[in-house]
């Protein structure tokens, strides 16, 4: 009985990854498509736009994207050399080992249109109807 019921966690687990996967990867499609982003740089714009003078340690940064201290340097570095001008780097006066980003007009311009694209593209994925299909999808799977 607790197997069965343990084997049902894990499913439902697997299934809501799928479904997160999903979206993601739709995300990542449209953004890029749309706007020359990733969803990586999509979450530090948004981030940036949300601190504090709209700047951020690149530590910090770095712990809320979910990346490791190199792949956010070479994710602000690729969007430096994009040369779009949507972020600032500069070393920090107190503290010359931290590195700070700051959020430009370019980038919150470039957000403000992504972000856009991000709500109507999650308004479709958690659409009503795509809802009734993942869970009637889940439910099947959790049947015997």
């Amino acid at each position: 009985m607790e197997s069965n019921q343990n084997k049902q966690l894990i499913t439902n687990w697997i299934s809501l990854t799928h479904i997160q996967m999903k979206i993601t990867n739709k995300l990542e499609i449209i953004l890029q498509e749309n706007h020359q982003l990733s969803l990586n740089e999509f979450y530090v714009l948004l981030f940036l736009s949300e601190a504090p003078e709209k700047k951020l340690k690149l530590q910090q940064l770095q712990s809320m994207v979910g990346l490791s201290q190199s792949a956010m340097s070479r994710l602000v570095s690729r969007f430096e050399a994009k040369g779009c001008g949507t972020l600032k780097r500069y070393v920090c006066g107190d503290d010359r080992r931290a590195i700070y980003t700051s959020l430009t007009a370019e980038g919150e311009e470039k957000l403000k249109k992504a972000t856009v694209t991000v709500h109507e593209t999650l308004e479709k994925a958690f659409s009503q109807d795509m809802i009734h299909k993942e869970l009637q999808r889940l439910f099947d799977q959790l049947r015997p």
